[in-house]
């Protein structure tokens, strides 16, 4: 059985051996970049099926690495590692494509069982459907694009996630619990308060300027689009 390959983005020699030590012995096999440009061209040279990516990196921020990356490619899994803790970094990290993130300082197994959770829960696995269709909403799930009465609609891949969730669960009010559940994972231990953040994001993208708002916010319970 083929072992994954991940790649440690990490300039803190300590801590990238201390992760390439417990990973390996997690039978995954991995190779660490010290810096934001090796990074890249780790990238470049190889498929990998994750990426720990810290954001404090020299010559390119993690944050810049996971904006080109995300130009050409939405569906390696990534993880930041980050010591910060204010819910703005967290969540552009996240708008800009990143899979999740663990603060420093962590526990190994918390970072193991995110990474088993993003393994094994690839994205082809969620489609069931060619297309999901409310009213002049259509979201293509083979092409993975979104259309409002023939307009092309640009999304993150976690606003993208979180809109298929809601139209797979259409006229079902989902909590923030289990939109976190569904759209960030089980093994999700940051703010739940991100839910809030990118339904925001998305009403301005789906609904700003049309007389009809299909995501609605059930007071107390929610939110829910409705047909």
């Amino acid at each position: 059985m083929r072992k994954p390959k991940l790649l440690i983005v990490e300039d803190e020699e300590k801590l990238s051996r201390v992760l390439q030590l417990e990973l390996e012995y997690e039978n995954y096999e991995t190779e660490i970049a010290n810096n934001g440009k090796v990074a890249l061209e780790r990238l470049q040279e190889k498929d990998w099926d994750l990426v720990l990516l810290d954001i404090m990196i020299p010559e390119l921020s993690g944050l810049e690495v996971l904006r080109r990356i995300r130009r050409t490619d939405e569906s390696t899994p990534i993880i930041l590692l980050t010591a910060r803790d204010a819910v703005h970094d967290k969540v552009s990290g996240l708008d800009l494509g990143a899979n999740d993130y663990v603060t420093k300082p962590f526990q190994i197994e918390e970072l193991l069982a995110r990474i088993r959770v993003h393994l094994r829960n690839p994205v082809e696995n969620a489609v069931v459907k060619e297309e999901l269709v409310v009213g002049d909403l259509k979201v293509d799930l083979g092409g993975h694009e979104v259309m409002r009465s023939g307009k092309l609609i640009e999304l993150t891949p976690r606003e993208y996630d979180l809109l298929v969730c809601l139209l797979k669960n259409k006229n079902i009010v989902l909590t923030r619990d289990q939109l976190l559940e569904q759209v960030w994972g089980f093994d999700y231990f940051g703010e739940t308060n991100v839910v809030d953040v990118y339904v925001r994001y998305l009403r301005q993208k789906i609904d700003k300027g049309y007389s009809k708002a299909y995501i609605q916010t059930v007071r107390g319970v929610g939110y829910t689009i409705k047909d």
